[in-house]
């Protein structure tokens, strides 16, 4: 099983069920279609859920379209979404990193 960490002010949103996909940079973990999950709080790695991976796209930060949304929280441009990304991966995110866009289930532990 693999893990997937959210920030603190993500998790309501995900054990509401509004938050069903993440965008992933430089993945250590090598996600794929079908992985089981586990996800856990960042700040103090306590279970806040399970579940499956049910699609994943790979594109460049820059070409992120509305239907990439799906989902997700919202930013206002492609800058925005870098500046978001670079509080999580540090300075080298640019519009040319690839983005894992991941689709999953959650089911609430």
């Amino acid at each position: 099983m693999k893990i997937l960490k959210f920030a603190t002010h993500l998790v309501p949103q995900l054990l509401s069920w509004e938050k069903t996909s993440t965008w992933r940079l430089f993945d250590d973990k090598y996600l794929s279609i079908w992985d089981e999950l586990e996800f856990r709080k960042s700040e103090d790695n306590d279970i806040i859920g399970h579940g499956t991976i049910t699609s994943l796209i790979e594109k460049p930060v820059r070409d992120i379209t509305e239907n990439d949304y799906s989902g997700h929280e919202r930013f206002r441009d492609v800058e925005e979404i870098i500046q978001n990304m670079r509080k999580y991966y540090g300075d080298t995110v640019d519009e040319n990193s690839i983005v894992k866009i991941i689709h999953f289930t959650f089911k609430k532990s």
